[in-house]
């Protein structure tokens, strides 16, 4: 059994995160395959604030992803309007989504926004996923959302040590975030994450779910604040 420790030495943090990280992107490839022609092509002509056309699908949920371990709401939890967002803690994009989407929270009482991690950049995102899974687990939806803040507000790269740093300045014990993140069950968590962005066509960072429309990229703040509201009128993105 494999596992990919937050804290070792470099060199076994290299060989066992690439390892792991064959093995949850191994099974996925072929779906990745199979929804690349999908996802690079725009259902509907939705165009983001610099004019650039935005790759876009219509998906189909079999379950609510709220409910899915891991997984955290923020904002009003009883809002009529959600939107979901699928992320990696080392996606620039995805930084700059996360100060428009706190400007929009804070404006829009009514907006419920879904947190899913999804980290397929690479081997510093899987160890900084376990921590984030972790908090997820230890800490409350608030702690939760601060961390998350906090990475983006950082610059550099974000690893499981990092990320262990930050989430301790929260006043979650590290030990028991370490433990929990070194599991079995966080590993599971964060493969089946994976294997549900896979399975939803979601090749790029940040992806969005409105309704039943999957965003690829990020549209920027004027055309992200205009899903929201077409979700809050006729529950999807595009009314």
């Amino acid at each position: 059994m494999i596992r990919f420790p937050v804290v070792a030495r470099l060199g076994n943090v290299a060989v066992i995160a690439t390892l792991l990280l064959a093995i949850v992107l191994a099974s996925f490839g072929a779906a990745l395959a199979q929804s690349r022609r999908a996802a690079s092509e725009a259902e509907f002509p939705l165009v983001g604030d610099e004019g650039q056309r935005l790759p876009n699908h219509t998906v189909r949920l079999l379950g609510p992803i709220d409910r899915l371990p891991g997984v955290v709401v923020v904002g009003n939890p009883r809002g009529k309007e959600t939107l979901i967002e699928f992320y990696d803690l080392n996606c620039p994009f995805c930084r700059a989504a996360a100060a428009d989407l706190g400007e929009m929270l804070k404006h829009d009482q009514e907006l419920r926004l879904v947190l899913v991690p999804y980290p397929i950049l690479g081997i510093p995102s899987i160890g900084a996923a376990r921590v984030e899974l972790a908090v997820a687990k230890l800490g409350t939806p608030e702690q939760f959302y601060e961390f998350h803040r906090k990475i983006y507000a950082q610059r550099g790269t974000t690893d499981g040590p990092r990320a262990l740093d930050v989430a301790a300045g929260l006043g979650l014990n590290k030990q028991n975030l370490l433990a929990l993140g070194d599991s079995d069950q966080i590993t599971g968590t964060m493969k089946n994450l994976v294997n549900l962005g896979t399975s939803l066509g979601l090749e790029a960072t940040p992806s969005f779910i409105a309704g039943n429309l999957a965003i690829l990229g990020y549209p920027g703040p004027h055309a992200l604040h205009a899903m929201v509201s077409a979700v809050g009128t006729c529950g999807k993105a595009v009314c």
